[in-house]
């Protein structure tokens, strides 16, 4: 990729890299799990006196065929949290990851800046410098977006400074391999800023969220359904449920978008502030 094209991809994308909507949900996710909680609590009374009912109408076939039904449901939705938790987890650990690979990128184009005249390092060397402590702050001003798009302007700005002070000493340069080495560099120091940001935006749709909450509702209401044989609630197995599946549910969310939330991916920029005290 071109580093202009990248450059135009960095500034229409934010570096950010997380919407509005996503922030909206993350504020949004106790009051949802919550929410949750409280409909599978009414809803598993709601299936054990429809239970208590049917056993009374009909004692002997309360319970025929509701093994088929209980089991479909209740593999669904542990198929739903498996896939969900999993993708998760899984897109958490990508983005950091690229956090190590930007550090290398960052780290390699620094140190080919020795190809450079001596007398032409210092200027070059002091942009890098201030283009790693825009990089940071784009992620570490989160979740505060618009000082993550400050952030980003910056760092985009300096982007294409770097880039055309590189051309123009290249130019100049009687070493061929001071253009090979350095200017595939910078170019993929550029791209991966492009790559994070749709890292950090790819999310599954809003439907497998919903998806997941109606199964455990409609889990719910069977597990009811099939405590009705007991004299009196069973707290310890109806809370239980519902708060275990509640949990599930918020960690789910949040590992979606960390620097939102709890779970954080903060620990990885250790590597890129580590680099940038060797900048010093």
């Amino acid at each position: 990729m071109a580093v202009a094209a990248t450059g135009a991809l960095c500034i229409a994308a934010p570096a950010a890299a997380a919407s509005l909507d996503g922030m909206a949900l993350i504020k949004a996710a106790p009051a949802l799990c919550a929410i949750l909680l409280v409909g599978m609590l009414v809803l598993l009374e709601t299936g054990r006196r429809l239970g208590i009912s049917r056993l009374a109408a009909d004692p002997d076939g309360a319970r025929v065929g509701v093994g088929g039904v209980e089991g479909s449901v209740f593999g669904l939705l542990g198929l739903l949290i498996a896939f969900t938790f999993s993708g998760a987890a899984g897109r958490f650990d990508v983005r950091r990851q690229l956090i190590v690979e930007e550090t290398n990128l960052i780290g390699t184009a620094w140190l080919r800046l020795d190809l450079l005249a001596v007398h032409e390092q210092p200027a070059m060397r002091a942009l890098f410098r201030e283009y790693l402590d825009a990089r940071l702050a784009t992620y570490r001003s989160l979740p505060d977006l618009q000082a993550a798009e400050a952030a980003h302007a910056t760092s985009a700005r300096l982007q294409q400074q770097i880039w055309q002070r590189a051309i123009d000493l290249c130019r100049d340069t009687d070493v061929p391999s001071t253009t090979m080495l350095l200017l595939p560099a910078l170019n993929d120091m550029f791209d991966i800023v492009t790559t994070r940001a749709m890292a950090n935006r790819t999310h599954p749709p809003s439907v497998i969220f919903l998806m997941l909450a109606a199964v455990a509702l409609i889990a719910a209401t069977l597990i009811g359904y099939g405590m009705a044989g007991g004299r009196s609630r069973n707290w310890l197995h109806i809370l239980g449920f519902g708060i275990v599946m509640t949990l599930t549910v918020y960690v789910i969310i949040d590992l979606e978008y960390p620097r939102f939330g709890f779970i954080r991916v903060d620990a990885a920029d250790q590597m890129l502030l580590d680099l940038r005290a060797t900048m010093d």
